[in-house]
């Protein structure tokens, strides 16, 4: 008997996936520790571009070799739109494109409430530009392999001047796992069918795998078309990079501002991410943290909002309910599995020393991959309304209290019995320094692309 609330498109029998032919930065979070750098591309000749590509191909990880690679270290490569155009794709290829995908992040700034600081006409060069065509990503577990690896990609591009290297990032894990607010972070990602991936308590059902990688059927049962060809669409996907600078030190001062205690200071931090920095979450352990249940795989995530319907225990606009409801919107016509989309994030720059309420001048913060099939439904729809409107939680303009901007009403509503608590004034506490929307086609795709005439 099928349930009135499944979708019987939905529940056809999955294809299996091609594991090696999808990059592994798609399906595979990083092996642990580990350190990386981020190499951004200018391409100037189509030909010298598909060479650098041919003699890179080699070292691209899929993801069934992820845990037992070739290389000491492990790369991916992701293109913009103007960087396929600088490859001279056909025509009819770059016109099959999503039309987001071919206008870029930044032309979707006020879609995306990318306004204030945030601003695109205030991000870093080349982020915004028609300059960056291509991304590297490369991971190793420490700095010799990655060191190794990046000579590797250097001798990619040796008599290649039509190839220049426009951008640079190391970044790193952090201790613990940590984001530089001090919280566990990346403990909650959607489970792809057919990917391998163990499926913890609290981590839903797997999701259809055509929301993460093209090829496959989606949650509604259709399976895409585009791009075109089908050589190039195969196991390829879609990602938003987005490079956010952390403001610590004003993190910390206004939480001191706001507590009369050190135990409060904690509990309005927990408050406003919806986890305690441990990662156990607060509808699970709402008056303190439990490093035990926040270590816990098994139990870190399985938890729901049924239970927490007026947000005592987790507020409404915490940062972890706003941008995965799980089943605090079950009676609304929103169908909470069309807007998943795979997160890998990272960290740059070193963490603030335990304590410092004073801004050291250091640039630290995180970057984000934000991977699927759908930008649009996906990470455009969870930026626009879940992390700025708050409409849907029934509290008007407020925002993120972590990641909203400066156009915000700069104010956090906590839910308490007998009377709310209302925060105003909220700094900043992240700036976005650039981004933009890539296509990462498959292992076949790539070389599809390097052998095109």
């Amino acid at each position: 008997m099928t349930n009135k609330n499944e979708n019987p498109k939905a529940m056809q029998v999955a294809p299996a996936l091609d594991l090696c032919d999808i990059q592994a930065t798609v399906l595979r979070p990083r092996p642990t520790p580990y350190r990386g750098e981020y190499v951004g591309l200018r391409i100037d000749d189509a030909r010298q571009g598909k060479t650098m590509l041919s003699r890179i191909l080699p070292y691209v990880a899929p993801s069934d070799e992820w845990w037992v690679p070739s290389l000491p270290a492990w790369l991916g490569i992701a293109f913009t739109y103007e960087g396929l155009k600088a490859l001279d794709l056909p025509q009819a290829s770059l016109d099959s494109f999503p039309e987001e995908f071919k206008q870029g992040m930044a032309a979707r700034a006020s879609i995306l409430n990318d306004v204030g600081v945030n601003a695109p006409e205030n991000w870093e060069r080349p982020f915004g530009t028609k300059d960056l065509h291509a991304t590297l990503a490369i991971y190793s577990s420490d700095d010799r392999n990655l060191d190794a690896v990046l000579d590797r990609a250097r001798y990619a591009l040796l008599g290649l001047p039509g190839i220049s290297v426009i951008y640079r990032l190391r970044f790193h894990e952090l201790p613990d796992g940590r984001n530089p607010f001090g919280f566990r972070d990346g403990l909650h990602n959607p489970v792809v069918e057919g990917s391998g991936s163990k499926v913890y308590p609290g981590f839903g059902r797997p999701i259809k795998a055509g929301e993460f990688v093209l090829g496959y059927p989606d949650e509604l049962g259709a399976t895409a078309t585009a791009p075109e060809p089908e050589e190039l669409r195969k196991n390829g996907t879609f990602l938003a990079f987005r490079k956010l600078e952390t403001h610590v030190a004003a993190f910390r001062t206004y939480l001191r501002e706001q507590a009369s205690s050190p135990e409060e200071e904690l509990l309005l931090a927990a408050k406003m991410f919806g986890r305690w920095q441990s990662g156990a979450p607060l509808v699970l352990s709402p008056e303190h943290d439990d490093a035990e249940l926040g270590a816990d795989l098994s139990r870190n995530n399985a938890f729901g909002y049924a239970d927490d319907t007026r947000a005592l225990k987790c507020p409404f606009s915490a940062h972890i309910r706003r941008v995965n409801p799980r089943d605090a919107l079950a009676g609304e016509f929103v169908a909470v599995d069309l807007h998943h989309f795979l997160r890998r994030g990272t960290n740059y720059g070193p963490p603030l020393p335990e304590g410092v309420l004073q801004d050291d001048g250091v640039d630290r913060g995180g970057v984000f991959l934000l991977i699927g099939t759908h930008l649009t439904q996906q990470f455009e729809f969870v930026q626009s309304q879940w992390i700025t409107d708050g409409n849907f939680i029934n509290s008007g303009t407020e925002q993120d209290p972590i990641i909203g901007n400066d156009q915000a009403d700069k104010m956090f509503t906590i839910p308490k019995a007998p009377i709310r608590r209302r925060l105003h004034g909220l700094p900043q506490f992240v700036t976005l320094k650039g981004g933009e929307y890539c296509f990462m086609p498959g292992l076949q795709a790539l070389r599809w692309i390097a052998e095109l005439p």
